[in-house]
């Protein structure tokens, strides 16, 4: 019969779980409030970081609309005049004292060029030209001769054949009196023009600004890296999935060059193919939340911390008792398990197994289902003893038990260390079959230890003898009489030569129901 508990203990235990809910909805509540208040402010900062880029994004959009149109519309006033005055005699020299004045007016031009229809230099910026050049084979001047348009065509970075110089390539088709191609008109744009404008402007160390066309090809790039030039960045969001929607936005993402994560703003340029994206890292836009938080957990913490003292100087007179029964049970419950384990192997012991035979026995009998019974023991171990000394056997027992475990997979099975040297496995519910396979899968799995032993006759190595019996549940016996079977089955497999199995011959009367296996099935 239950014992009531007494007026005092219900009082305390009441008392004590009152104590505890308020203590919990106090800190409860403190954590929330920091929790709210510091998504609320992660938010509001990326919603700042997010304005902040596009606001870049579009003022940077700007000065490179700016900067291709003060050279476009150098290059049409060139290609009107050529169109209507010709390249040739003194037209030529009023034309190149104009391309060098606007080259040297205009910072971002690097040079102004006129080619004749078969690509050679007509006119020129240069003070002095490369002789012999031709240009025919750029693709600015292959797209002129295949297409009529008078449009501006802006393309890839190459090397400019005056001085080496990374230049973006910006031209015109030059046509004659009847539409016939008849020549192309180049500005080259100077890359470092971009990539030291884009030096003065104040992001992090892991800040990007890239200057692209609108299929993905980098251009320009702050920081500067010349290996990036003319690699694509059309698998990115922005080409992917942002700009077929807007033509500017912002958005936080990791980069599909160096994997940092940043806030992105973007915008297209309108007039020209050209796309403009800034980026603060991910770290720099939350670095002051960041801070904030810290601050916060810091001021949260202490009060939680001053709360939980309180609470605990509350409790604590209560919390003792408590605790001392908690001990007390603890202890015993340690004592107890320390009663059924082995203290070398950690395996059951001798006792656990006196308290589980009987039950399993009751448990077969009440089921119908055998109860498989393997006894071990591992062979000439005075003699390995002897030769390595008693901590080495030491070791070689726990080895061995730890491979016995692991060949034993149910949760109801038990392994014990039996007496010295000696094992003995205990398989609820298992047919002769499924005991004999896992003592063959114990025999080789001590064998594969490889554990050496030079004073065994049959392997240099340590091996186990097992013998297995099989209890039928329609059998009467006492629980001590299994254990005797199979250590009966123990003694023919050392006769028998060692490093062996055998079997009890009462375990081969087959039951009049099946019983399970624990062997494999299928």
């Amino acid at each position: 019969m239950a014992q009531t508990p007494s007026p005092q203990t219900v009082t305390q235990n009441r008392t004590r779980r009152l104590a505890i809910a308020l203590l919990g909805v106090l800190v409860c509540s403190l954590l929330g409030l920091d929790m709210w208040q510091s998504w609320t402010a992660r938010n509001q900062a990326l919603a700042n970081a997010r304005n902040n880029a596009l606001n870049l994004a579009r003022s940077l959009a700007e000065h490179a609309s700016s900067s291709v149109e003060q050279a476009d519309t150098v290059l049409t006033d060139l290609v009107e005049r050529v169109q209507t005055d010709g390249a040739d005699g003194a037209q030529r020299e009023r034309l190149h004292r104009l391309m060098q004045a606007a080259t040297a007016a205009h910072d971002q031009i690097h040079g102004l060029f006129i080619y004749g229809p078969d690509g050679s230099w007509r006119v020129t910026s240069n003070d002095v030209d490369p002789p012999g050049a031709n240009n025919a084979d750029r693709d600015y001047f292959r797209y002129h001769q295949a297409h009529t348009g008078s449009g501006p065509q802006l393309g890839k970075v190459i090397a400019s054949r005056s001085d080496g110089a990374l230049i973006i390539p910006l031209s015109r088709r030059i046509s004659g009196p009847n539409g016939e191609f008849a020549g192309v008109a180049l500005a080259t744009l100077e890359v470092r023009y971009f990539n030291d404008f884009y030096k003065s402007f104040d992001l992090d160390p892991l800040g990007v600004i890239s200057l692209t066309l609108d299929d993905g090809t980098l251009l320009a790039r702050r920081p500067f890296e010349p290996k990036l030039v003319n690699t694509s960045v059309a698998k990115s969001r922005i080409f992917t999935t942002l700009l077929p929607e807007s033509s500017s936005g912002a958005q936080m993402f990791p980069s599909i060059v160096d994997g940092v994560t940043r806030m992105y703003g973007f915008d297209k340029v309108q007039a020209y193919p050209l796309v403009l994206i800034a980026g603060q890292s991910e770290q720099a836009v939350l670095a002051a939340w960041y801070a904030n938080l810290w601050r916060t957990a810091g001021f949260v913490g202490l009060l939680l911390v001053v709360t939980v003292l309180f609470g605990a100087l509350l409790l604590r007179q209560l919390r003792q008792t408590a605790q001392t029964e908690a001990e007390l049970r603890n202890a015993h419950a340690a004592l107890e398990t320390l009663a059924m384990q082995d203290g070398l192997t950690g395996l059951g012991n001798r006792r656990q197994l006196e308290l589980a035979l009987p039950h399993e026995m009751g448990r077969a009998r009440r089921s119908q289902r055998p109860l498989g019974v393997i006894m071990l023991d591992i062979d000439h171990f005075k003699r390995y003893n002897d030769r390595y000394g008693h901590p080495e056997g030491d070791a070689c027992i726990r080895s061995v038990g730890q491979a016995v475990l692991a060949c034993v997979n149910r949760s109801g099975d038990l392994v014990v260390r039996y007496g010295g040297e000696e094992l003995l496995v205990l398989l609820p519910e298992s047919d002769l079959a499924g005991t004999r396979w896992i003592a063959q899968q114990i025999v080789d799995a001590v064998r594969a230890l490889a554990i050496p032993h030079q004073d065994n006759e049959q392997e240099p190595v340590v091996t186990v003898s097992a013998g297995v019996y099989v209890w039928q549940s329609s059998e009467a016996e006492r629980p001590q009489a299994l254990v005797e079977a199979a250590d009966s089955a123990l003694y023919e497999a050392k006769r028998a030569g060692r490093n062996r199995i055998a079997i009890h011959a009462a375990s081969t009367v087959t039951p009049p129901q099946s019983a399970s296996s624990t062997a494999p099935q299928g």
